[in-house]
């Protein structure tokens, strides 16, 4: 797999960097978002608990793949930023449980 960094904007409100990636894996199958997670890691020169990976599309037929991620000054930044679900996706957080709905009894009159 071949990654490349398309763009790369600042939001210092954020405290992160909104990077837009391409990757090129003719050939092979498309990348999972722990693997494109460590070559961000390693294009960026960060850990890898600071990327967060939020999209990823694969374009039929020509083994090429665009996505966008976050990349935070800290895990804690991360965490304290993103959703859950996207932490869970991204392997940084665990699933939290459903909530059960209490059925309601009918009084009668």
């Amino acid at each position: 797999m071949k990654l490349e960094i398309v763009s790369k904007n600042e939001n210092k409100t954020m405290d992160r960097f909104e990077v837009k990636f391409r990757t090129e894996h003719v050939g092979e199958a498309s990348p999972n978002r722990d693997a494109v997670r460590t070559a961000l890691a390693g294009a960026m020169g960060v850990q890898k608990e600071r990327v967060i990976v939020s999209d990823m599309a694969s374009q039929y037929g020509t083994g090429s793949s665009d996505g966008n991620a976050n990349v935070y000054s800290s895990a804690d930044s991360a965490k304290k930023h993103e959703k859950n679900y996207a932490l869970v996706r991204n392997g940084m957080a665990e699933k939290k449980p459903k909530r059960t709905k209490t059925v309601a009894t009918k009084k009668s009159k």
